[in-house]
């Protein structure tokens, strides 16, 4: 994920998912969780691959306080304006330095994503978390896909295989937003061109479907779902 020509591509799609309310506070939700695991103590948090900083910004709102590494050198302009600690590659994160990282809908950015995860295991302190939240299914890979620059879509089995890789310890693993899973797929046999998502399709489906999807999630989770969360511990 190297800084020196990385340009993020989708900023327009990025700017629209900053509309999905319920969406957002859903993967707080999943950090939220992690974070209170740790008691009383103030965990050292890492968001990788922050952008413009939607979930730090969020974080930040409730009292905590995390850094940022983000390889965009205008979307680092943007975070440093806000005060966050910015650095812009993994290979320069000091080993055993955070408690906490998360990576939501990055990894799928990056074409060595199996080296840069094992980066993310070595800058976590031992019994710390990551957090990697990625698109899922190659049969869901539209123009959108293209267009933000993305080199894959995921299966459990992947992630699951990047953890063991690194000797952590599955602590969740599984399939998110199954109502997301037939929306993708009606958005792909609408046959798009530009890959632009409409803010006005992001809003209908955030506020109606996606509060129904994660109900439905408990009893798909193993089998279905827009997306894959994998949350594991060093």
């Amino acid at each position: 994920m190297k800084n020196k020509t990385f340009v993020y591509t989708g900023c327009e799609n990025l700017e629209v998912m900053t509309e999905a309310k319920n969406y957002n506070k859903y993967l707080i939700g999943i950090i939220k969780k992690e974070i209170h695991s740790f008691g009383k103590k103030k965990p050292k948090i890492l968001d990788f691959g922050a952008g413009s900083g939607t979930y730090a910004d969020m974080l930040k709102a409730e009292g905590t306080v995390v850094d940022c590494l983000e390889p965009d050198s205008k979307l680092q302009k943007v975070l440093t304006k806000k005060g966050y600690k910015v650095s812009s590659d993994a290979a320069n994160l000091r080993e055993r330095s955070y408690d906490v990282i998360y990576a939501l809908n990055v990894m799928e950015h990056i074409e060595d994503d199996y080296d840069v995860f094992a980066q993310l295991t070595k800058a976590l302190k031992k019994g710390g978390v990551v957090i990697i939240y990625v698109p899922a299914f190659k049969v869901l890979w539209s123009p959108m896909d293209n267009l933000v620059g993305h080199y894959r879509r995921y299966k459990k089995s992947r992630l699951q295989a990047m953890a063991t890789k690194n000797n952590l310890k599955i602590i969740k693993l599984g399939y998110c937003d199954p109502l997301g899973f037939a929306a993708a797929l009606v958005y792909k046999a609408s046959r798009p061109k530009s890959g632009v998502i409409s803010s006005r399709s992001v809003m209908f489906y955030d506020r109606l479907a996606f509060p129904l999807s994660k109900k439905v999630e408990p009893v798909s989770r193993s089998v279905v779902g827009k997306n894959v969360v994998l949350v594991a511990q060093k």
